[in-house]
């Protein structure tokens, strides 16, 4: 909830996504009062009555607005983005600079530029030996 409020103390974006981990109520209420629509996969655990829903925010756009209606689709195409962050991810790992740890928002833009830097080398590299760019190793 911390890095959340502190995100968009920065700047208001129109999505915010998460596993399923962030399945939470508070997560998605505070963002949609602040005119965010969270993404995360809806998680069943602790409910003997699951709801038939893919995305929590399903569930919470009803409670939240009769006006608001979002189409499965852009749900998961924009849920999907998320993949490129999480092979950013494996690709600082791989290279062994361990896993992406940072305090503060300066510290977490400069590590988060750094990792998309290395990223970008990956891909040209890849991609001048004749590789797939998009293959997260050399």
């Amino acid at each position: 909830m911390r890095v959340m409020r502190d995100a968009l103390a920065v700047e208001t974006p129109i999505w915010m996504l998460g596993d399923s981990a962030y399945d939470i109520l508070d997560w998605h209420d505070h963002l949609l009062a602040a005119g965010v629509v969270p993404i995360a996969p809806y998680n069943p655990r602790n409910t003997d009555d699951p709801l038939d829903i893919e995305y929590r925010v399903e569930d919470r756009i009803e409670e939240h607005s009769e006006d608001v209606q979002l189409k499965q689709s852009i749900l998961e195409e924009t849920y999907n983005h998320r993949t490129g962050v999480e092979r950013t991810n494996d690709a600082v790992k791989d290279c062994g600079l361990g896993h992406v740890r940072a305090r503060g928002r300066v510290h977490a833009r400069t590590e988060v530029f750094v990792a998309l830097c290395l990223r970008l080398v990956v891909a040209i590299t890849n991609y001048e030996r004749g590789n797939d760019p998009g293959c997260e190793k050399l």
